[in-house]
């Protein structure tokens, strides 16, 4: 297992900003490569500016997800990706929607990642694009043949914007993601921008120690002191993009919404443990 402490240079208090690039190649609204890179860099100067411990890039707005993504998306991540890691000295992981483990291990190892995000790793949950079954001996063995035994794997449990299909209760899919290779556990709301249930988050920490925790969604300047107090740290985008929110849209912010550096840096300064 690699450590977050190794990652991130601390266990608490950790601040990971989420840089979601606009749909890419292949799909219908794909504005280029020239305002997807300018546009992820600008957020990235934000994170930065605001203090920020990490960075993870996702492919947010490909809609509709799949559960494994095409070539012409590898390829915009990887070019992106690129992009972000040589602008950077913050350690940057990666997520690939709606579950490809196999791809985000790719191009973590080719770029040189620290860690990635499975939403699926252990559950199985029903979304808008399929059911998904996690595969935790899959995943780990994809990681060793691919020789990134050193990309830390961070996996929700119960994650958002799915039915849960398995039988687990929190507690129960937390130490099966222990037991199969976690190296951190991510607990959601129900919905971006819905933060986890502060019981449950207390429950969680109770039962796994010190563990490594992180809310992964929901986090805003309101309520991330509060969590902190019981998580290591938080992935946060959504509430400190600039503009109105949008209850119609899946993602409540449009992609063309950047990051604030005000509300960053707000967001940063809130922390407390």
């Amino acid at each position: 297992m690699t450590s977050v402490k190794k990652i991130f240079g601390k266990t608490r208090a950790i601040t990971i900003g989420a840089i979601h690039f606009p749909p890419l190649l292949g799909y219908r609204d794909f504005p280029g490569f020239k305002i997807a890179e300018r546009n992820a860099l600008r957020d990235l100067r934000a994170f930065e500016l605001a203090g920020f411990d990490g960075i993870i890039f996702e492919n947010n707005y490909d809609i509709p997800h799949r559960e494994f993504v095409d070539p012409a998306v590898i390829a915009s991540l990887t070019y992106l990706g690129m992009s972000i890691k040589t602008a950077t000295r913050l350690p940057v992981g990666i997520s690939v929607l709606w579950n490809d483990y196999l791809t985000a291990l790719s191009i973590a190892k080719t770029l040189g990642l620290a860690f990635i995000r499975i939403p699926v790793f252990v559950d199985r949950v029903k979304t808008a694009y399929g059911v998904i079954k996690g595969d935790p001996g899959k995943i780990i063995d994809a990681r060793k043949r691919l020789q990134a035994e050193d990309i830390a794997l961070l996996t929700d449990i119960h994650v958002k914007h799915a039915k849960l299909l398995s039988s687990y209760s929190l507690t129960e899919s937390a130490d099966q993601a222990i037991k199969h290779g976690s190296d951190g556990l991510i607990i959601t709301g129900q919905w971006t921008g819905d933060a986890p249930q502060m019981q449950e988050l207390s429950d969680l920490r109770g039962h796994v120690g010190a563990f490594p925790i992180f809310a992964g969604s929901g986090a805003d300047k309101e309520n991330i002191c509060g969590i902190c107090k019981l998580a290591n740290g938080a992935i946060v985008s959504t509430s400190l993009k600039n503009g109105n929110a949008y209850a119609h849209n899946a993602n409540i912010k449009l992609y063309s919404q950047r990051i604030s550096k005000d509300k960053a840096k707000t967001f940063a300064d809130m922390l407390c443990v």
